[in-house]
């Protein structure tokens, strides 16, 4: 995309009107694939892009959480490229932060993308999103937002603070609003990881003052690191009932709760509804599971940025994505 191409997208774009499309070009929605399907992607490209694009995507790894998000990715690349659009995938590794996001987002704009799609997370981010929007460049973040605003065209992802409250809920109607539980995050000043936490702490305190909680322990999203504290806190607090987990970690506590044969006692509440944990679920060490669809996150967002820029598309600024709630055998009706 031109220089002059960026600055027409965002001024169109800013007011809401939509680029032309090429004289003669025919507008035909693309079907979406099995591929698509099989990922629950949602949003269908407009066409054949009128000219050759290139799609940054930028995402962590590390977990099984991130593995599902790149089976989005996958879907969107194989799903696009007949369609004249490229995505390259760059992989950040495992280190959560914003100066790795910022870096990686830097490389992207220097590579002169047509669009990019990351997950900020961080409000470090934010001045470096606003560049890349200055410059034209169309952006998307998905899966988890930064707290504070940027400029970015759109935000795709579950309301964290509200998924909290209903984890809350969840935990209260499970520990009959007293007891005892422990918290483990992932990393502390990641603004979902935190909405979700604050949104069930939150609740707790003000509607069900006995119930303790203990914590939190950030685990920075790593299975070992999660294990070793979920068996610390049921050692430390033989009266446990639940572990609320808020993001990566709920697999490796559940299998802490097993391992200290404390299943039918604690009960793990977390995220992701992905297949690792079903045998977690069926056991009855992992009681809940609010699932955000990682991997639709991640292809709908990247068929978003192809419409977008190849047919001037509009989408809302926020979008937010179901959060169903997963039961598993031990949870009380």
């Amino acid at each position: 995309m031109t220089t002059f191409d960026r600055r027409r997208f965002l001024m169109l774009s800013a007011a809401g009107l939509a680029l032309p499309l090429v004289p003669g070009f025919a507008l035909a929605e693309a079907a979406l694939s099995e591929g698509a399907k099989a990922v629950g992607g949602t949003v269908a490209a407009q066409g054949p892009a009128p000219k050759p694009l290139r799609l940054a995507v930028l995402s962590f790894q590390g977990s099984s959480f991130w593995e599902a998000a790149d089976k989005g990715i996958a879907a969107a690349t194989e799903y696009l490229k007949p369609l004249n659009t490229t995505v390259d995938y760059i992989q950040l590794g495992t280190g959560l932060t914003a100066e790795v996001m910022v870096a990686g987002i830097d490389g992207a704009l220097t590579k002169q993308y047509d669009g990019i799609a990351a997950v900020p997370i961080f409000d470090g981010t934010v001045a470096k999103v606003n560049e890349v929007v200055a410059e034209g460049v169309p952006f998307i973040s998905f899966i988890a937002d930064s707290a504070e605003k940027s400029n970015r065209n759109v935000s795709i992802g579950m309301l964290a603070y509200d998924a909290g409250a209903k984890a809350g809920e969840f935990i209260a109607k499970q520990t009959g609003g007293k007891g005892k539980i422990a918290v483990i995050t992932g990393y502390l000043g990641a603004a979902q990881h935190d909405a979700r936490m604050n949104g069930a702490l939150d609740l707790l305190k003000k509607s069900y003052p006995d119930i303790t909680i203990v914590g939190p322990f950030e685990c920075k999203d790593d299975d070992a690191t999660a294990y070793s504290q979920a068996t610390d806190v049921m050692t430390s607090n033989p009266d446990l009932s639940i572990l609320y987990v808020t993001a990566g970690g709920s697999e490796a506590a559940a299998k802490a709760v097993r391992d200290a044969k404390a299943t039918g006692k604690v009960g793990v509440v977390g995220y992701d509804d992905l297949p690792e944990k079903q045998q977690y679920k069926d056991g009855g060490e992992i009681l809940a599971l609010i699932d955000q669809a990682p991997a639709r996150q991640a292809f709908d967002s990247l068929v978003m940025l192809h419409n977008m820029i190849a047919f001037g598309a509009t989408y809302p600024a926020d979008i937010a994505v179901d959060a169903p709630v997963a039961l598993g055998k031990g949870a009380k009706p």
